[in-house]
């Protein structure tokens, strides 16, 4: 599955001052991590956030998010946000932040 570049160069930039950011493809698109732990990716023309299981439920509620249903099945803690979502640096920089947020509560792998 191809994934937007372009979103990949914005996340690219928003992570730009993280330490130990990297990137894999990963899920049919290309993920990132901190300290090897997922923070977010792009799948197709989403962006997929890892927002952990606390912070769920609060992220569910924001506009142009829902959950990742990947597998055909909810992965709790992961959500979608469409591109509608994400048309600031801004809003982006975000729903990065909440997934940097939660990778670094994971020990390095």
């Amino acid at each position: 599955m191809a994934y937007d570049e372009g979103l990949a160069q914005r996340i690219r930039e928003a992570l730009d001052d993280v330490h130990g950011a990297s990137e894999k493809k990963m899920f049919g698109g290309l993920c990132f991590l901190i300290r090897g732990n997922m923070c977010c990716g792009v799948v197709g023309e989403e962006l997929m956030v890892r927002v952990g299981p606390d912070a769920y439920e609060e992220a569910l509620a924001l506009p142009h998010a829902r959950e990742m249903d990947f597998t055909g099945r909810a992965m709790k803690g992961m959500v979608y946000v469409s591109t509608e979502g994400l048309a600031e640096d801004e809003d982006l920089a975000a729903w990065v932040g909440r997934g940097v947020a939660f990778a670094g509560t994971l020990p390095s792998k």
